[in-house]
């Protein structure tokens, strides 16, 4: 099957992004989830067969599932009447409310990976917040924790911040209210996953604003939620703290590349077939796993 890379269609184009085209719609936006794949901040040259099927899908999964939390940007029920002339889009698209994004990621972790590890291995703490001693890598950590972080221009890494610096930015009420919705979305989310067989073991999420006579209600989710993409998901029956865990996200991109020694850098070296076809094995069986559909 050939990935979908590129999307040309008949309607005021409004940005590009690592993985998606957004198209202005007057009203509305036109989101497009593409089978494109990034790494380090550098998009790889080929993509990955159904990525952008299964990232779209699977976050309206989780919006439906979310929305008594908070609202959403999808738009149901409305979509261009000029898109059955584009069937590979089927799957991929969705219309969105337009909406203002706060300048901040919205980081909630179960487990110790990533960034996280590597700063908790330097310091103690993770964004500010104290951990226990003796932690390793993989560990659970005693509660889910907030550990915002900047949204940097494409290329270069977001940076973890406090929560202080986040209410700096935002100021304190919207700060500690974009916390304790994210920590809402992220244990409703996981505890639900490892009931499928999945460990979320953190995850980011993006919030912005809308106009409405209600300032409360102005607060919304946007862009996706919950995918390989946005997520760290670990096979439960195989997770053992202290080491790297085996993933359903795109770290088997991330090791292949570490493994033949790439700068990170662009260019990006184009991806072997085989890491392609098992990677894209990976986002369908996370997909299938949580949804409980077949693709």
């Amino acid at each position: 099957m050939e990935a979908i890379t590129k999307v040309n269609l008949p309607f005021k184009h409004f940005r590009s992004g690592k993985v998606r085209e957004i198209y202005d719609l007057e009203e509305h936006y036109l989101f497009i989830a593409t089978d494109r794949i990034s790494a380090f901040d550098v998009v790889l040259p080929n993509g990955i067969p159904k990525k952008g099927e299964v990232l779209n899908k699977l976050s309206l999964f989780w919006f439906e599932m979310l929305e008594d939390i908070v609202d959403n940007h999808v738009e149901k029920n409305l979509f261009p009447d000029q898109l059955h002339l584009h069937p590979e889009l089927e799957g991929r698209s969705v219309m969105v409310k337009k909406a203002e994004p706060f300048p901040v990621e919205c980081v909630a972790r179960g487990y110790l990976a990533g960034s996280g590890w590597k700063e908790y291995q330097k310091t103690g703490q993770i964004c500010g917040i104290k951990l226990p001693e003796g932690l390793v890598e993989g560990s659970k950590l005693p509660e889910p924790i907030f550990t915002p972080a900047t949204k940097e221009e494409q290329g270069k890494h977001d940076i973890n911040i406090s929560l202080e610096e986040m209410c700096r930015r935002l100021g304190k009420d919207l700060a500690y209210h974009l916390r304790d919705i994210s920590l809402r979305l992220y244990s409703k989310a996981a505890e639900y996953a490892l009931q499928r067989g999945i460990i979320i073991a953190d995850t980011k999420f993006e919030f912005g604003t809308v106009k409405a006579p209600d300032p409360e209600s102005t607060i919304i989710l946007i862009d996706e939620a919950l995918t390989p993409d946005s997520s760290r998901f670990w096979p439960a029956d195989a997770y053992s703290p202290g080491k790297s865990q085996e993933s359903f996200d795109k770290q088997y991109v991330r090791d292949y590349l570490e493994g033949i020694k790439w700068n990170k850098q662009p260019p990006a070296p184009k991806l072997p077939e085989e890491v392609v076809m098992k990677t894209s094995e990976k986002y369908v069986q996370a997909y299938e796993m949580l949804t409980g559909k077949k693709l």
